[in-house]
């Protein structure tokens, strides 16, 4: 037990000096004695009892000189330098000279040239060491024979355009490739510059703005987001005043997705995060992920606020500049300024057709980074290289490290539970973690109209992929970066694109029947219980904004977010509203309209969120009873027929109606529809003003006992 509290004790003393000369920068020491060829990455660990250490060491030579560097990712150190570094027969030593103690490392080469292990001894203290011998870039390179091969044979079987590809090992780009077309109609292909849209691939861009932000002392991960954004709030209150800058990117806000929110609507990120208290949860706070994009957006608008500055100048100036990102921008209408960018195409019948571009600037924060794979694999290399890209230092690697460690456990998510390789998926910040194939695996997707984009990294393995692709929903991009991965690593093959085709095939067909039989819960013989003129309106949700609804000849239309909708009757009081959108064929939503007590069409209900309640908008009144013009000549007095003696006055204040009756407090009247309007505060009373010529003639008011009528006698 002494013993092994001696070694953990001169262990993390060694962490701690290592991070204080992390910036030394001393000269490698020559070797007379030409030794056994070592060159190269080994990567290992100090095997302290109950606390190893990771390094890693590469080394080199040149002539009979040898030098080297050693990163101990643990602590964020990276390329320190070693000191007299020898090789003589199957002896490897080196030193730290930097750090005090003396530390060195002595070690045998094992026989296979595949490993070496000896002791590493600081203070007096001797640790067991062990590294193993990673595939330089050639080995790596040298496995991907046959890989062109394969992707063209999966672009065929997906009817995907285009596709590019970059493969990073131990920080070398191994390869970098376009495979396709990045425009069919103009028989333009695709290179390692083409710009495509890489979507929530975003999300990681934010989060490590986040942590460079975090280590200047201008944002902490756990304090509450009130405190940045004094503003914020949901409809959960408890989630709105704990929620932190760690949880807006974790997923586990308690909100379901609620995408409809923003997807195409012209809104700015200040005015989508206003809009945040008015949507329902489904989860309670902290207890469930549950993916959700405007919590990142609300991270981007964080990052802003408190960086003084747009969220692109920052995601520019911090992380795209500084390792060289030149070719990416953050909306497509950059992308398509530029001579080689993707067009985005999405299957019909099995023709590949091409879509427009989906404008998504305000969820810029959540993904509307585009990029091409020349500039991805910087991005990689940066996080691989756990904060550094050659030789400069972006961020801390802690916090690398802690976007890259799990934070929250994820029960459910289409696609990760379908391969008994991949267990334990979890998010960190801004990325996926799992067990792949017994690796720990990082990465993330993205998926925005015609797009689709794949960002892997085994980081023990040093290992990156990133795969961009042309194409609505195809399943390519990881599929490809799998196989990549595999190729790389020497692992046994798996044809993760043969599965992928069964599957497919078995949803295709499961949805065929499902489609076939879409109809028969529709009640056949019913129609509307109103003229159609009767549901025609805007109606509105504080979140949601507006649904119009309008006539198009013997039927109904709609608008939501400038998509077009076609309502087709179901049955009864509800429609079929098809979108008229390509990238939208596919989906079918219920309208569902409401009649109010007084037999008036009030409210429609949409499930554009299918985890909650459908979303209720209320049918906003005609424009003229909040016009002070026409309201103005509702105002005046008003007698009953059988008892002048009964006289009630319609005052006018602003754009505001009110009854009056002597002795007794003004009733305000709250726009319904044509001409009537509810009595504030009491249900099952209102006015509706009867006009003679265009004049109001007649008050009626209704209320649960009766309706009394009178006439206008001044005013």
């Amino acid at each position: 037990m002494h013993t092994d509290a001696a070694a953990r004790r001169t262990l993390f003393a060694l962490f701690a000096v290592l991070i204080a000369s992390m910036s030394s920068t001393l000269e490698p020491l020559a070797l007379a004695a030409q030794g056994p060829e070592v060159a190269g990455r080994w990567r290992g660990a100090i095997e302290a009892p109950g606390a190893e250490l990771k390094i890693d060491v590469h080394l080199t030579r040149s002539g009979n000189t040898w030098s080297g560097t050693i990163d101990i990712p643990a602590q964020g150190a990276t390329g320190m330098t070693l000191g007299e570094v020898t090789v003589q027969g199957t002896a490897v030593s080196f030193t730290l000279p930097a750090v005090p103690g003396a530390p060195a490392f002595k070690g045998i080469l094992a026989p296979d040239g595949a490993s070496i292990s000896g002791t590493f001894s600081q203070a007096g203290q001797t640790i067991p060491f062990k590294l193993q011998r990673t595939a330089d870039g050639s080995a790596a390179a040298a496995a991907l024979e046959g890989f062109d091969e394969f992707v063209r044979s999966a672009m065929k079987s997906w009817g995907v355009p285009g596709l590019a590809v970059a493969i990073v090992k131990d920080g070398q780009v191994v390869l970098a490739k376009g495979y396709g077309l990045r425009n069919i109609q103009a028989n333009l292909p695709v290179s390692t510059d083409t710009i495509f849209a890489i979507g929530s691939s975003t999300k990681a861009f934010t989060t490590m703005a986040m942590g460079i932000l975090v280590e200047e002392g201008k944002l902490a991960w756990d304090e509450p987001v009130t405190t940045y954004l004094p503003k914020f709030a949901l409809k959960d209150d408890v989630a709105g005043k704990q929620m932190t800058p760690r949880d807006l990117v974790t997923h586990r806000s308690g909100l379901p997705r609620h995408d409809l929110v923003w997807y195409n609507a012209k809104l700015t990120r200040s005015e989508l995060v206003a809009r945040l208290p008015y949507l329902e949860p489904n989860e309670g706070f902290r207890e469930k992920f549950q993916y959700q994009n405007l919590m990142f957006l609300t991270a981007g608008h964080l990052t802003a606020e408190v960086a003084g500055t747009s969220w692109e100048d920052v995601i520019r100036t911090r992380i795209l500049e500084p390792i060289g990102m030149k070719n990416s921008n953050f909306a497509v209408s950059e992308s398509q300024k530029g001579r080689d960018f993707a067009t985005p195409y999405t299957l019909e019948d099995k023709t590949a057709l091409d879509i427009p571009f989906r404008v998504i600037d305000a969820m810029g924060p959540a993904g509307s980074i585009n990029s091409s794979v020349n500039d991805m694999s910087k991005w990689l290399q940066l996080n691989l290289g756990r904060g550094t890209v050659g030789g400069k230092r972006i961020v801390a690697a802690r916090q690398v490290q802690d976007m890259h460690r799990p934070q929250m456990v994820i029960q459910t998510f289409p696609g990760l539970f379908e391969d008994p390789e991949v267990q334990q998926p979890a998010y960190g910040l801004g990325w996926i973690i799992e067990s792949y194939r017994g690796k720990k695996r990082v990465h993330h997707g993205g998926a925005i109209d015609g797009f689709i984009a794949q960002v892997s990294m085994l980081p023990d393995e040093g290992v990156g992929v990133v795969v961009l692709a042309n194409l609505n929903g195809t399943p390519l991009p990881d599929i490809v970066a799998r196989h990549a991965s595999d190729r790389v690593l020497g692992l046994e093959p798996i044809d993760w694109n043969d599965r992928s085709l069964k599957r497919r095939d078995v949803r295709e067909k499961a949805a065929a029947i499902a489609k076939k039989a879409a109809g028969e819960e529709r009640k056949a013989g019913t129609k509307p219980a109103h003229a159609l003129e009767a549901y025609v309106g805007e109606y509105v949700h504080p979140a949601y904004g507006s649904v119009m609804v309008t006539r198009s000849g013997e039927a109904l239309a709609g608008r939501f977010h400038d998509l077009p909708l076609r309502l087709n009757h179901w049955h009864f009081d509800t429609f079929r509203a098809d979108v008229e959108d390509k990238s939208l064929a596919e989906v079918k939503l219920f309208f569902q309209f409401f009649t109010d007590s007084q037999g008036e069409v009030d409210r429609v209900t949409v499930p554009f969120e299918p985890s909650v309640e459908p979303i209720a908008f209320k049918k906003l009144p005609p424009a003229q009873l909040t016009d002070a013009g026409f309201l103005r000549q509702l105002a005046g007095d008003y007698a009953m027929a059988e008892n002048p003696a009964f006289k009630m006055g319609v005052t006018l204040t602003g754009s505001t109606l009110s009854l009056t009756l002597p002795g007794s407090p003004p009733l305000e009247l709250e726009p319904a529809h044509g001409v009537t309007f509810n009595v504030k505060g009491l249900s099952g009373f209102s006015a509706r003003f009867i006009l003679d010529k265009g004049k109001p003639a007649v008050l009626k008011l209704v209320q649960p006992n009766g309706v009394f009528t009178l006439a206008k006698v001044s005013g």
